[in-house]
């Protein structure tokens, strides 16, 4: 649980700043994206290797 302690002189700009710069540094926005929808097993492979193929890393070839 992320937890941003203030004082009494503290700004909620300050605060809200903070508490955004814990999240990203946690990771929870990304997992959040990545468990929004269900991808099947077969899907998750296909995009893993279109992702590939968009880094210009070569298709394995088949002998």
């Amino acid at each position: 649980m992320i937890e941003v302690k203030l004082d009494e002189g503290d700004k909620i700009d300050w605060a809200l700043k903070a508490f955004k710069k814990k999240v990203m540094k946690s990771g929870i926005l990304r997992e959040l994206r990545r468990r929004r929808h269900y991808v099947k097993p077969s899907e998750a492979r296909q995009l893993k290797s279109a992702a590939a193929r968009r880094r210009g890393k070569p298709k394995r070839q088949a002998r």
